[in-house]
């Protein structure tokens, strides 16, 4: 539940960030007529995003033969596509500026075509990012909690509004910092307990099954200790970091492999 109300408070507050940036532009310079394109651009955004996590769920009952090597494929390919996402966002550190840039040349141009695509954008990204995050959550630890989201949903929208509506000091910056160093986290975990999943499936080699194994033993009355990876408290780290408690050679070394690169790639942006 904790990782599932980190991902949407994060990637939720982030569209509320820029579109907040585009509403609060057009209200200063008064051009309110033209809000409905970006309210347009976000619906849009929206209902295409629902649409991919159906596909993901039609395209993996496709795969039911073979589960490991789609969930295997899936996982890494998600790790893969969220750390450009990051690098992206990373990249931007002028974002309200190059937003009003952009906003500018289109009210001048009268190209209102151009805020719908701006809003469609930027929500797009952070929805695709959510629902490829839950998604691998849910391949990862089994389950998804819906109810973890909407109200990491919901607190976005509050902060959001206290934000820009009462200007309340916020630092924005820091948020994104932190919750971009935990999203890499995840990552990672995603992309190692990919490599395990294509080990399960025969794709890849096992030299060493489990590296070590730190999963207390089951209780007496069959139920899974607190600090065991399918545990209350092990659970919870494996969804949010990719916790294992007894993880495969190439997990280990998948999961250190892709802190390096995005570390690299993160200093180079």
């Amino acid at each position: 539940m904790i990782a599932e109300f980190i991902v949407m408070f994060r990637e939720s507050l982030e569209v509320a960030f820029v579109i907040g940036v585009m509403l609060a532009y057009l209200h200063k310079t008064k051009n309110e007529e033209h809000e409905k394109h970006v309210w347009l651009g976000v619906g849009a955004a929206v209902v295409s995003s629902l649409l991919l996590a159906y596909l993901f769920q039609y395209v993996q009952g496709g795969f039911e033969a073979n589960e490991a090597l789609f969930e295997g494929f899936f996982m890494i390919a998600t790790a893969a596509l969220v750390s450009w996402m990051i690098l992206w966002i990373v990249k931007q550190k002028r974002i309200v500026e190059s937003l009003q840039a952009d906003l500018r040349h289109a009210l001048e141009k009268k190209e209102t075509l151009a805020l719908f695509f701006l809003a469609f954008s930027a929500t797009l990204r952070e929805s695709v990012e959510a629902v490829l995050f839950l998604y691998g959550i849910m391949l990862n630890t089994g389950a998804v909690s819906i109810l973890g989201g909407i109200i990491g949903l919901a607190a976005a929208l509050i902060v959001g509004i206290l934000v820009f509506e009462y200007s309340i000091r916020f630092n924005i910056g820091l948020f994104f910092g932190i919750t971009t160093a935990i999203l890499v986290l995840l990552a990672a975990g995603l992309f190692s307990q990919g490599l395990h999943e294509l080990q399960e499936a025969g794709l890849l080699p096992v030299w060493v099954e489990h590296v070590y194994d730190i999963n207390p033993p089951l209780d007496p009355d069959g139920t899974y200790p607190l600090l065991h990876e399918k545990g209350a408290v092990g659970g919870i780290f494996k969804g949010l970091v990719g916790y294992d408690g007894n993880p495969s050679d190439l997990q280990v070394i998948g999961y250190a492999f892709y802190l390096v690169a995005i570390f690299i790639a993160y200093k180079k942006s």
